[in-house]
Parts: C-alpha cells; structure tokens; sequence
C-alpha cells in the first residue's frame, strides 16, 4: 500500500503544479489594516468533538497530494464531530484566483481554505482570515491532545505575522496551521559521482560550482550539473537562490527612515547573486530561463542533471522502485555554504489551512482545522499518504516515518542538522508575488550579461517605489 501511494504521488507531480509552484497574482489592491486583537469568543463548556453535530462546513482546497489525505479521512471526521462538510477541489493554476474572489466576498464560505503562507502576507492585511491563537489558546476549543508545542517552530512560525511590513515572520499572530512543508535542499545523483569519481558532495556553493561543471555532459547529450529553477516567476527566487542569499547574509528588506527599503542592491545580494549566476552559467541547464519546478525535479529523476537544488522530498519520491529511470540514485544533503562558520538553514514552503474572517461556523471549523492537523492524522499521512515533509516531531521520531525516509540516504540527517534554522526567510509583506516576479526578471538579465550591481541598482528603485505606500508603524 505504501509503495502504490509513492508512485501514486510521482504521477501526481507531473500533472499538477505543485506547492513550490503556484500561488499569488497582481491583488496589491488588499487593504491594510493594523494587527487584530485577539477574538472575543462565546464562553465554552469543555472541548466536545459532538458540540456542533448536524452543522455543514465549506471548505476549499487546492488539487495536491495533502488536500487527497484531507478527503480520504473526511468520514472518520464526520463520524467523529457529526459535521458535514462540502469540498471542492480546484487546480492550482485557477485556484487562488477562485479563492481570492470567495474571500472578496465577505459571505463566510468557504468556510476554511488551503493556502501558502506567502499567501497570508496579503490575506491577513485585507482582514480575509481569522486569527487563530484564540482558538488555540482556548482550553474548551481545543482538543488537549492537540500540543501546539509539536509543531516544528520555524514552521509554525511561518504562519505567524504581525501585519507590520518588515517585521519578520513569527511575530504576532498565528494566520494559519500548517499542514506540510518543504526545505530547499541539494540533491545529488549517486552514480554521477561514482562514474566521474566524486568522492562527496559539495559542501560549499564553490565546490558545487566546480562539481557542476564537471559533470556536464555527464549521461549523454543534454545532461548537465546542477537543475535551478529559472523562469520570469516568483517560483525561481524561493527556492535554492533564497536559501543561498539568506545564508549568505543579504536581505531582501529593512525598515529604515520609517519606510520599508530594498536590500537587493547591498553587498552581500550582489555577491551571492554573482556566485549563483557562475553556477547556473558553469553548471546548470542550457535553456534555463524556461525551467520551472517541473523541469528541474523531472531531469534530477530521468539523470539528464547530477544534482538539483530545490525542495526537499523529490529524492523520496524518485527512488521508489520503479518511480524513476534513476531510482535507488538519489540522495541530499545541506544548502551549499558561502560563509565560513555560517550556521545552515533553508527557506521554505509551506502549505497550511486558514479559517475565513468572515465564516459563521468558526468553531466547527476550528475542529476541522485541528482534527486535519494534529498528530493522528498527520502520522496517518506521512506513513500511508503523501503528507512530507511533517510538520511535527513525533511524526519524524515516528519509526514506520524513518524506515520511509531512508529511501533517499542523508535524507534524515540533513533534515535534523537544518529544520532549527530553517523558516521562510522572505521578509513578509503583501507586494511579495510582484516584487519576485521583477527579482527573477532582473536574475535572468544578470545571466544574460548584465551587470549584477547596475541592474540590482535599478531593481531596487523600482521595488522602492512599488512598496513606498506600505505602513510599517
């Protein structure tokens, strides 16, 4: 059973965009509004799974393997709580589109809603979702077997802002709960290295540059070093570009002056974006202005790429027998580094359920929320379903989790060497989806020969006065 929802999962990856992919169009138009306090809530008697039996809940989901777990145990939940709940299931290239017109509507459905925590950075300002640490934080809505404390913090605190541009994530209030997450990390081809005599992975984004470069060419016509993602999205900045550039020490942001300011310009953005276009130049794909996810993660399967630096559980998926030509092949390892001494981390994506502001069944539908995210279900999907990466420690010290894990060799340890400095490392606010779209544009003419100070100069002024109306006090 195991097996057949791995290969499962593979075939649902070349269908569908998936989480590392989608999300947030041009809705710069939300409103900004300063953080809520937290919900007077109508006093309870006890937690009761039974207290709002007979209810219907709306809820709306994104097409992906964790929204399949969700409907596959929707009758053990309604069993339990005797709700019923409506779905609806939409692909993710249409689905925030739909969703955002639902919460433009302020009529309470759907009820809860699949998001990105991206997302939430425009959400939560136009007043769309709910606060949660009411809820949480309520001993009488909140099933005492839930622990709040399981959850990974970085990515519990993914999901936390306090509206305020240019205050980091984990501040605040908590918008949503995740359900699922991805690291960036580096994978790599086995028998790449064993044929060309590579004794270990790169450790450092040098040492991967000079790997890269050698391996091209490494399976054939075609192949190549390394797969990063390079199209005009905001897709091709969160991954492992983000990941070096934040470990690197640059920032995307900083308020000075009362304003929020772009950072993309400083020394150290100019650097690491240097030092990223060598490996994409030396060691990446030929065509890689048109690579997306798909792209990079289907040439890491098919061994038309050495290595692949992007979200972490492709090497879980690939090496199941049978799943890829290069099954059995794949392992990871950490984020290359770029300076010495530097503690590893990664930026991440996180898929995760809101509650709607504007809903008339909160209570059900924190019931939902937290039955879909506690620790039986989330056992029940890391084992039997698709739900990786957990987003709580007694999954991973889970034992039946560690033998699924060990598929991919170094998958565990470098998961427990990064998740304590790994969060999203963009800093939050609601011009987000734009402003990567013309960071990845400027990424690309860098790559085609223009000068990185020049044209970060330039993005910089443009990026400055996309965000001057934002409040950050």
């Amino acid at each position: 059973m195991v097996k057949k929802f791995w290969i499962s999962i593979v075939a649902i990856m070349l269908l569908f965009v998936t989480a590392c992919s989608g999300g947030g169009g041009d809705r710069s138009s939300a409103r900004e509004s300063a953080e809520p306090e937290k919900t007077e809530l109508e006093e309870l008697d006890g937690f009761d799974w039974k207290r709002f039996s007979g209810e219907e809940l709306n809820v709306m989901l994104n097409q992906h393997p964790y929204a399949e777990a969700i409907v596959e145990r929707l009758p053990q939940f309604e069993e339990l709580t005797g709700l019923k709940v409506n779905y609806s299931i939409t692909p993710e290239e249409s689905y925030f589109d739909k969703l955002t017109t639902a919460l433009n509507a302020e009529n309470g459905n759907p009820d809860v809603f699949m998001t990105g925590s991206y997302q939430l950075w425009e959400y939560a300002p136009a007043g769309y979702i709910q606060e949660l640490d009411s809820f949480i934080e309520d001993e009488n809505r909140t099933n005492p077997d839930y622990d709040v404390n399981d959850f990974f913090e970085g990515v519990l605190n993914a999901d936390r802002w306090d509206l305020v541009p240019g205050h980091e994530v984990g501040t605040g209030n908590l918008w949503a709960v995740p359900l699922a997450f991805e690291l960036n990390l580096l994978h790599y081809n086995k028998r790449a290295f064993e044929e060309n005599g590579i004794e270990a992975p790169p450790k450092t984004l040098d040492e991967l540059i000079e790997v890269a470069e050698k391996l091209e060419g490494w399976n054939g016509e075609g192949s190549y070093g390394v797969g990063v993602r390079g199209t005009r999205s905001w897709a091709t900045i969160h991954p492992g570009y983000m990941t070096s550039f934040s470990n690197h020490g640059a920032k995307d942001f900083v308020i000075e002056d009362g304003k929020l300011v772009s950072k993309l310009n400083s020394s150290e953005s100019v650097e690491i974006t240097e030092k990223f276009v060598e490996l994409i130049k030396k060691g990446g794909p030929k065509d890689w202005s048109n690579y997306t996810w798909y792209q990079v993660s289907t040439d890491l399967a098919a061994g038309k790429s050495a290595m692949a630096y992007d979200a972490s559980n492709w090497s879980l998926f690939y090496n199941v027998e049978g799943s890829s030509e290069e099954a059995g092949n794949l392992a990871v390892t950490l984020p290359p580094t770029t300076v010495e001494g530097g503690e590893p981390g990664a930026n991440m994506w996180v898929w995760s359920i809101s509650m709607n502001s504007s809903s008339k069944k909160k209570d059900a539908a924190w019931l939902f929320m937290q039955y879909f995210t506690g620790k039986e279900h989330m056992t029940w999907g890391a084992i039997e379903a698709n739900v990786v990466d957990p987003v709580r420690q007694s999954v991973w010290d889970n034992e039946d989790f560690k033998k699924r894990i060990s598929l991919a060799d170094g998958y565990e340890e470098t998961f427990n060497q990064i998740i304590e400095n790994s969060t999203i490392k963009f800093t939050p606010q609601p011009e987000f989806f734009n402003v990567t779209t013309e960071w990845a544009a400027a990424l690309q003419d860098i790559v085609n020969g223009a000068d990185a100070q020049e044209r970060l100069d330039t993005l910089v002024d443009d990026i400055n006065k996309r965000v001057e109306r934002l409040r950050v006090e």
